[in-house]
């Protein structure tokens, strides 16, 4: 087995996905079912700028409540909303407001809307007034029913973000992970709040590397039920799976290409783990370098023209960069010697990655223009960051107080959010793509 040593820590809990050791015997049973462990979610700091705003609950039918709530709570998350009291307050989409009594109470802004049911279908009617400016800033319908309600309101809340913020909100999009209990892991998916999780794939035997296609419709993981690591792909709304690579030796750490005709995957068919790319079909394998030592944990950059991976070529773990279409790989990170997982933002202006400094497994992110680096967390064992798909976050899993659970922070490291499983170890979340 190849792989680069960590000394003092045991191996299997830290590379995933370069330390492919426990082969399984048995095949994974695919289930379709919602995951018995909710998510609990913690908040703390606040964004540099925070926008003043009130939310009514919408008027009429007693939903209206849990889609204000669950705005409401969308907001509060990003640490960049502060929420004025819209207690008492019974304002129907219909309603005529005054800009003027709500900047009075403190609020920029104000949301309100009304839903109304009929045969099992609700009616979402929303409205967003800057109470600056006297001007509506939004105003949406959306239809359902009670199951999509949730969705509705994350759908909602990323509308208002961006109206205020400029910027596109992620509160409807997904979030993958593994979760271990026992002997059991699970490849689970869920809001990006941590709610809603469904079960993609239950095994006796390690999952890891999960990856979500660019259009959200696909995850590609890494196996071990066939009695060795294998490459697999599944479509979410029909479980069915393909498999993308089941070569001599390890298959791991797969990703896609942008415009998800390819994905880079790594192999060591060739006795060292070395990164290749695939068409998604499975067809097309072409090794994109050589290297005397293990390179792994490949990712694209945003144009799809580069390769961002990690190597122990220079003798200690860093990342580099490298064309799709082989040459020269160049280092990227000299802060620290110890850097591992990178993952570069959507606009390709940030990277982020684990590093370790004093003993800690830490967050960092590093600009990649300038090269200044910011340590966003403070350890002890942080791991696995994922961009979210408007680069203002990064989920990542940690260990806090004893207990393995989801995080995200800001990318600027001013809020932190603790997603907590009520039991077992979650580890290598991803964060999906926008998909509407």
């Amino acid at each position: 087995m190849n792989a680069i040593q960590i000394p003092g820590r045991p191996l299997p809990q830290i590379f995933r996905k370069w330390c492919l050791s426990l082969l399984a015997l048995a095949a994974g049973l695919l289930v379709s079912q919602a995951a018995t462990a909710q998510l609990r979610v913690d908040i703390s700091g606040v964004g540099a700028t925070q926008y003043p705003i009130a939310i009514a609950d919408f008027a009429q039918d007693p939903q209206g409540q849990t889609v204000a709530d669950i705005i409401r709570a969308d907001l509060t998350r990003s640490g960049q909303f502060r929420l004025v009291s819209a207690a008492g307050a019974n304002i129907g989409v219909d309603s005529q407001v005054s800009p003027e009594d709500w900047n009075t109470r403190g609020a920029d802004y104000l949301a309100f809307g009304t839903v109304t049911q009929a045969a099992g279908q609700y009616q979402i009617r929303y409205r967003l007034l800057d109470t600056v400016r006297k001007t509506e800033l939004d105003s949406v319908t959306f239809a359902g029913t009670e199951k999509e309600l949730r969705r509705i309101s994350h759908r909602i809340a990323d509308r208002i973000y961006e109206k205020i913020t400029g910027i596109r909100g992620v509160f409807s999009t997904r979030i993958a992970y593994v979760l271990q209990t026992g002997n059991t892991y699970e490849l689970q998916i869920a809001d990006a709040d941590g709610q809603n999780p469904q079960v993609m794939l239950r095994s006796k035997h390690s999952i890891i590397s999960p990856t979500w296609s660019p259009d959200g419709s696909r995850l590609a993981y890494v196996s071990f039920e066939s009695g060795k690591p294998v490459i697999y792909v599944q479509t979410l709304s029909s479980g069915q799976r393909t498999t993308l690579a089941n070569f001599k030796g390890n298959n791991s750490a797969p990703a896609w290409s942008p415009d998800g005709q390819q994905a880079a995957i790594v192999l060591s068919r060739d006795s060292i783990s070395q990164i290749y790319v695939i068409n998604a079909d499975g067809s097309g394998l072409r090794r994109v370098m050589r290297s005397p030592l293990i390179d792994t944990e490949p990712t694209f950059t945003p144009d799809g023209g580069s390769l961002i991976f990690t190597s122990d070529r220079g003798g200690s773990p860093q990342i580099y960069r490298v064309p799709v279409s082989g040459g020269d790989a160049q280092r990227v990170t000299f802060n620290g010697s110890y850097n591992i997982s990178p993952d570069i933002s959507p606009d390709a202006n940030n990277l982020v990655y684990v590093t370790r400094r004093d003993g800690a497994y830490r967050i960092a992110v590093q600009n990649m223009s300038g090269g200044s680096e910011q340590l966003l967390t403070a350890g002890p064992d942080d791991q696995s960051p994922s961009f979210a798909p408007n680069g203002m976050q990064i989920l990542y899993s940690s260990v806090q107080g004893g207990r393995s659970v989801l995080a995200v922070t800001s990318v600027d490291g001013r809020v932190r959010q603790t997603l907590s499983a009520l039991n077992g170890q979650v580890r290598e979340p991803v964060w999906g793509p926008f998909t509407n």
